[in-house]
C-alpha cells in the first residue's frame, strides 16, 4: 500500500487534480469568511478594483456570490456522492456476493433504475416541489437517482473475488456474510469504491447545475449554488447584453472542479489497476 501511495504521489495528474480540487475545498469552506464583500452597486457592474469580477443582477458582489454558490455546489455533490456510493456499494456487494436468486433481484432492480433516465426522474421529482427545494433536498434526489451504475460496477468486482482463497478461508472459519462481506471484500475494494465515490461527487455537482439552469435547482435565502448563478445570468441575458462575468466565471469554476475530479479518478485508476500498471 506504502508503495502504491508513493507512485500515486510521482502521478503528474493526481498532483495537478489534487491541488485544483483542493484550491476550491479551501476557496468553498473559507472564502466567505476571508472575503470582504464591497457594498452592493449597480446591476451588472463591469470588473473593477472594488468588485473583482464586477456585480450580478442585484448589484452584489459577485466574488462574494461565486464563493457562496462554490461552497454549496461542493455540499450537494459531496452528499449526493456519499448517498449514491453507499447505496450502490450495498447493493452492488450483496448482488455479487450472495449470487443465485438474490443477485438476480438485486440485478434486475439495478437494472430497472439504469434503464429509466435520472435526470427524467430527477428533473420530474424537483418540478414536484415548486416550494421548499432546499440543498439537502436536491442531494438527496440526485443521490437517489444515481447510484445504479455504482452497483452494477461494485457487483462485477464483488462477483470476481467471492471465490477467491481468503474468502474461502473465513468461511471455513465461521465467518458471517456480513462479516465476509464488511470485513474481507469490502476493504479489499476500498481504493475502488473511493473512485467510484469521486465520480460521483462530479456527477452530483453537475446534476445540480443542469437542473438549476432549467430552474429547478435550490430556492430559498441561502441556495444559491454555481448552477443557480449561472441560471440567474441566463434569465437576465447577461451573454446577450455582454456581461460576461455573469456566466463564465461559474462556469469555469464548474469546470475546474469536474476536472480535477477526472484527473484524480484516472491517476488513482492507473495506479491500483495492475493491468493499466503494465
Amino acid at each position: 500500500m506504502i508503495k502504491l501511495l508513493r507512485n500515486l504521489i510521482k502521478e503528474p495528474m493526481f498532483v495537478i487534480g489534487s491541488f485544483l480540487f483542493l484550491v476550491t475545498i479551501f476557496a468553498g469552506l473559507f472564502g466567505s469568511s476571508l472575503y470582504t464583500a464591497s457594498p452592493d452597486g449597480m446591476s451588472y457592474d463591469a470588473p473593477s478594483g472594488d468588485y473583482w469580477l464586477g456585480t450580478d443582477n442585484l448589484g452584489q458582489d459577485y466574488v462574494a456570490l461565486l464563493l457562496r454558490g462554490l461552497q454549496n455546489s461542493l455540499f450537494v455533490g459531496f452528499m449526493a456522492g456519499i448517498i449514491a456510493t453507499t447505496i450502490g456499494t450495498l447493493i452492488g456487494l450483496f448482488a455479487g456476493f450472495k449470487g443465485g436468486l438474490v443477485d438476480d433481484i438485486l440485478n434486475m432492480i439495478t437494472n430497472l433504475f439504469i434503464v429509466i433516465p435520472s435526470f427524467v426522474v430527477l428533473v420530474l421529482v424537483s418540478a414536484s416541489w415548486p416550494q421548499g427545494r432546499s440543498l439537502v433536498l436536491i442531494a438527496v434526489l440526485i443521490g437517489l437517482t444515481t447510484w445504479p451504475w455504482t452497483a452494477r460496477s461494485v457487483r462485477a468486482q464483488a462477483a470476481s473475488i467471492r471465490g477467491r482463497d481468503h474468502i474461502s478461508l473465513a468461511r471455513i472459519n465461521g465467518a458471517s456474510n456480513l462479516q465476509i462481506i464488511f470485513k474481507h471484500i469490502l476493504p479489499y475494494l476500498a481504493s475502488y469504491v473511493f473512485m467510484v465515490f469521486i465520480m460521483q461527487v462530479a456527477s452530483g455537482i453537475l446534476s445540480e447545475s443542469a437542473i438549476s439552469m432549467i430552474g429547478l435547482g435550490p430556492i430559498g435565502e441561502g441556495s444559491t449554488s454555481l448552477g443557480v448563478i449561472l441560471n440567474t445570468a441566463k434569465n437576465n441575458s447577461a451573454i446577450t447584453y455582454g456581461y460576461w462575468w455573469g456566466i463564465f466565471p461559474a462556469a469555469i469554476v464548474i469546470t475546474v472542479i469536474v476536472f480535477a475530479l477526472y484527473l484524480l479518478n484516472n491517476s488513482m485508476e492507473g495506479v491500483f489497476n495492475p493491468r493499466l500498471r503494465k
